[in-house]
């Protein structure tokens, strides 16, 4: 199961969570967000980074031009957008993207069943909320193409397993304060939800 850690401000916490196998990093282009990064602020993390790992910009009512200003200035190889976007807005964009569906209920989390998705709970504000969804809802479902996110952490990851998800994503589970990782959660949340593969694999 892949891991994204999102919410990054500072590079020591993008490189806690490199070190313990995060596949993605999400940063946010939100400015009311408590966990906002300016997009020259998370270039001077990202140009620091090792390869081979995903650097997500998240963003929330946008256009398509500040969306593709930002990735680039950033350094962003993938785009997350968390809001209802006309089908426009994704055709103009130079970026690869991933759309967000914020789930009221069950049938909600069908939408863009042929794209790889991110499921959250729905909430007034934009991300990192800590609300959990209701794992029945995923029962029967292909869940291969979901990235789950929503009230997760250490303790709660490992349930996931039979759901068969793409992967998980992460914010207030991991944090100390809002935009600070507790290095500890990190280590423990990525290792229960790494070790499902190696379980998986048997």
């Amino acid at each position: 199961m892949r891991v994204k850690i999102c919410g990054i401000t500072s590079y020591e916490d993008a490189m806690t969570a490199i070190k313990a196998g995060a596949d993605a990093l999400g940063f946010v282009f939100y400015e009311q967000s408590p966990r906002y990064i300016s997009p020259l602020e998370a270039r001077n993390i990202i140009k620091k980074l090792p390869p081979f790992v995903e650097k997500v910009a998240l963003f929330v009512n946008s256009d398509a031009q500040i969306i593709n200003s930002y990735c680039q200035e950033a350094g962003a190889t993938l785009a997350q957008i968390h809001f209802e976007a006309p089908q426009k807005l994704y055709e103009q964009l130079f970026v690869p993207y991933i759309k967000v569906i914020r789930a009221k209920e069950a049938k909600d989390i069908e939408q863009y069943s042929d794209e790889y998705r991110l499921v959250d709970a729905y909430c007034e504000s934009y991300g990192g909320s800590g609300k959990r969804l209701n794992l029945e809802w995923f029962d029967g479902i292909d869940c291969s193409k979901i990235i789950l996110a929503g009230g997760l952490d250490a303790s709660n990851v490992s349930s996931l397993k039979k759901y068969g998800f793409y992967g998980v994503d992460v914010s207030s589970g991991v944090e100390i304060s809002h935009g600070k990782k507790d290095v500890f959660k990190v280590r423990e949340f990525i290792k229960n939800a790494k070790q499902q593969v190696l379980i998986d694999d048997k």
